[in-house]
């Protein structure tokens, strides 16, 4: 019976790498979304645990091994979880390279022509994890200086950002963009995502600049703490602001119900971001809330990015543009 279940689970599985459709790339893309959005999160509790320097050395984990050995500047623990979001790479990777193998296999067993704007947007995952584990190794040898650490994070932003570009693209179609609102409101969408970015940038700042480094040996940036976190917060009523103006400007010009309730649920993401963020302030940043504030940003920029793309359109999935236009197109994203 359990070889059987294995047989099924395998042959399941073959299909939706090898036979893939629109949607199986489209699972593929929302399972990069999770997975990019997961590492981001448990690279935050590699830090907050203090295990940043677990692993004190990279590609090793010590000097001597590939995994976790016994170290005198080192407990097992901290070593243990810092190792642990390293080997979660591998299955960011795995991921990745499943996105590019049906976004490359997409048509193809139906002798249909593919669509390489979704191959180029896949193959954005195999490279950004590259990237990520190369930029991880210079974080350990900078000792986690809060600099590289930044960057670490935006890179998991924009790894997000690039996966669910892919998401989106893979469910419609290829026509020139068919703006589903307003000229002006099309582009409060993006200010707002703009003012989102520098929302994320401002967090990491607060972030870099607190108690939590990560190790002992870690430098922090030397803003005063108070300075940075009304910056944040002034940032953040700004993001409110914009959010609201949009909902008004969608309910009053009777723009499609799914962009209204994208930005609704925007709202919800971010003013429970709000009270998390204020209830570790006024309890002196604990790991935990710290933790969840993290996951709080991943969410509020994908609930975003949401928004953004469900202001315009590109047809139905299946359809094509005329000729004329595939140059065009071989150069868009969004």
């Amino acid at each position: 019976m359990n070889r059987l279940a294995d047989r099924l689970t395998a042959s399941a599985f073959h299909r939706l790498l090898w036979f893939p459709t629109g949607e199986t790339v489209r699972r593929w893309a929302l399972a990069a979304v999770v997975v990019n959005a997961g590492i981001a999160v448990t690279g935050a509790a590699v830090r907050l645990t203090g295990s940043g320097l677990g692993c004190p050395t990279w590609p090793r984990c010590t000097p001597d091994s590939f995994v976790p050995a016994a170290h005198d500047e080192h407990s097992s623990v901290n070593m243990a979880i810092e190792f642990g979001n390293r080997l979660l790479t591998f299955l960011v990777l795995a991921v990745a390279v499943a996105c590019v193998v049906a976004a490359v296999r997409l048509g193809r067993s139906k002798g249909e022509r593919g669509r390489p704007v979704l191959v180029r947007l896949a193959a954005l995952q195999p490279i950004g994890v590259l990237v990520q584990a190369l930029w991880g190794g210079l974080v350990v040898r900078t000792l986690l200086n809060p600099v590289t650490v930044s960057v670490h994070f935006f890179l998991s932003i924009g790894m997000i950002a690039a996966s669910y570009a892919l998401f989106a693209r893979a469910g419609e179609g290829d026509e020139p963009v068919t703006p589903l609102v307003r000229r002006d409101i099309r582009a409060l969408g993006f200010a707002l995502a703009a003012a989102v970015v520098v929302l994320v940038v401002a967090g990491v700042v607060v972030t870099g600049t607190g108690p939590h480094s990560g190790d002992e040996a870690a430098s922090r940036f030397g803003f005063d703490i108070e300075s940075v976190v009304r910056l944040h917060t002034d940032v953040a009523y700004v993001v409110v602001g914009l959010t609201f103006a949009l909902m008004f400007a969608l309910r009053v010009t009777d723009a499609p119900g799914r962009a209204m309730r994208a930005a609704l649920a925007l709202l919800g993401v971010e003013l429970a971001q709000g009270v998390i963020g204020y209830v570790q302030y006024f309890l002196a940043v604990p790991a935990l809330l710290v933790g969840v504030h993290v996951l709080g940003a991943t969410l509020v920029w994908i609930a975003t990015l949401r928004v953004v793309f469900l202001l315009r359109s590109r047809g139905p999935a299946g359809s094509a543009a005329a000729p004329d236009d595939l140059a065009g197109l071989r150069h868009a994203v969004v």
